[in-house]
């Protein structure tokens, strides 16, 4: 640690609210800077700008375009790389190995080097790689390129949840990571209206309209990188960008202190025996691999594709781009209530991690059963986008539990993305087969059983949590 910034953690100048808790209002459980002084809101409305709206802005277009490759193979993309078995599912397996191989590794970098330097040139890369989508002439290429792009977008989403654990104090985490959960959602519902829009494109520039989706995805994405190397931050105790004042620097620090987190240490062998022995990375990664229940796969759009009406399609491509987006409107939603109201129940996060669990059972049980009402069906296939809301807290809450360990909380946040996508590369080729669609039997059985899993996990670790607490 430098003079300079031991001379910051040992001064006894504090801000008030800091050093004294302001009398909470009502008005806190709308924004928790409203009861705070006016240089910690002012503070917090920068770092807001600079971290949280590029943070959502990148992983809107990540979402989007995960998002358009599920429309692009239900617009065109299948009839033309003739896609007519498992294809599908081996390009999601490509993209999530890419994304395995990357995360840890990733995350570790980010502890060393600048976040303003590594997260935009990685974005560069993905930028330009999913534009090359568009020159696809067969699935291998469709493969390779899913591959490298999954390893380029692998830092991105971990590697904020890790800043916004740098950045914000417990009342305040949750409701950013719950933010930054909702901009990937809402990527999901601006992209069934996107192929709609670039559907008339097809046959301009020689190109089908599936294709223009991945080029508009590269347009996007380009400048906000670009625009991330002068406004993303770095670490309080790193960061020298322009953006914030010296004054602003030095309070993030304190922030930080006060809350307990610790500064970066060098890595060392106790250090990560004692990483791969805690309980805090196994279960935070069992705990967020069992998060969601259908590894990715497009049921609801599936199901519309398949549905037929006196033997002739009962929705037509519009409807089947369209519908699917109340499942991330519900996601949305579910956020944005989740984050608020666990900040308003104190940090807890557990009693809405067993609802949101509960919930899922109840509702992949429908789907197993299917043979149940068409609008309880379609009630299932809506609602059960809720659980994702679910991932902003989850990343809270291990901000929180390993907070005496910067390196430790790095690597337990990229370790759980991980263990998520991990089950993702090979679940699906088992349970959910694009030939079993859209009944899949297999799947909602696996994902009743996943979701069990995450409430009694949840448990479990609110548990040790507490036990923790006390020593």
């Amino acid at each position: 640690m430098s003079k300079q910034l031991q001379g910051v953690v040992e001064s006894s100048a504090y801000p008030t609210s800091l050093q004294q808790p302001v009398k909470k209002d009502w008005r806190r459980f709308i924004w928790d800077s409203f009861d705070k002084s006016p240089e910690e809101r002012h503070f917090l409305l920068k770092i807001d700008v600079a971290l949280l709206s590029f943070g959502c802005l990148g992983f809107f277009v990540k979402f989007l375009d995960a998002a358009n490759l599920n429309n692009a193979f239900v617009s065109g993309m299948k009839e033309d790389l003739g896609m007519f078995g498992n294809q599908l599912n081996y390009v999601t397996t490509c993209y999530t190995v890419g994304y395995i191989v990357g995360e840890i590794p990733s995350n570790i970098i980010l502890t060393r080097v600048r976040p303003s330097i590594w997260l935009p040139v990685l974005e560069i890369i993905w930028s330009v790689l999913t534009m090359c989508l568009a020159a696809c002439k067969n699935t291998t290429q469709l493969y390779v390129l899913r591959f490298f792009i999954g390893l380029t977008e692998a830092g991105f989403y971990p590697g904020l949840n890790y800043m916004i654990g740098s950045w914000y104090r417990k009342d305040e985490i949750a409701k950013r990571s719950g933010i930054l959960n909702a901009s990937g959602s809402i990527a999901t519902i601006f992209s069934g209206a996107l192929m709609s829009s670039v559907v008339h494109l097809g046959g301009r520039g020689g190109l089908a309209g599936w294709k223009w989706l991945f080029i508009v995805d590269g347009v996007i994405s380009l400048p906000i990188a670009f625009a991330s190397f002068f406004f993303l931050p770095d670490l309080p105790e790193t960061n020298r960008g322009w953006f914030f004042k010296p004054e602003e620097i030095q309070l993030a620090q304190r922030r930080m202190v006060a809350e307990g987190r610790k500064l970066r240490t060098p890595y060392t062998v106790s250090k990560v025996k004692k990483i791969l022995t805690s309980w805090h990375i196994w279960l935070f990664s069992i705990l967020y691999a069992t998060l969601g229940g259908t590894q990715g796969t497009p049921i609801f759009p599936l199901y519309l594709k398949t549905a037929k009406k006196h033997g002739k399609p009962r929705y037509n491509l519009a409807q089947i781009n369209n519908y699917p987006s109340f499942t991330f409107t519900t996601s949305v939603v579910a956020a944005v209530a989740y984050a608020w109201i666990s900040d308003a129940l104190g940090g807890r996060r557990w009693p809405l991690m067993v609802f949101g669990g509960t919930v899922q059972i109840v509702l992949f049980s429908s789907l197993a059963a299917w043979n149940i009402a068409e609008g309880w069906k379609w009630a299932c296939y809506i609602l059960y986008g809720q659980v994702l809301g679910l991932s902003g807290i989850t990343n809270a809450w291990a901000n929180e539990v390993c907070r005496d360990d910067n390196e430790e909380r790095a690597i337990v946040l990229a370790c759980m993305n991980m263990m998520n996508n991990v089950l993702s590369a090979w679940l699906p080729l088992i349970v959910w087969q694009q030939i079993d669609a859209p009944r899949y039997h297999k799947g909602f059985i696996t994902a009743v059983s996943t979701s069990a899993l995450f409430v009694i996990v949840s448990g479990l670790v609110a548990v040790l949590q507490k036990r923790e607490n006390r020593k």
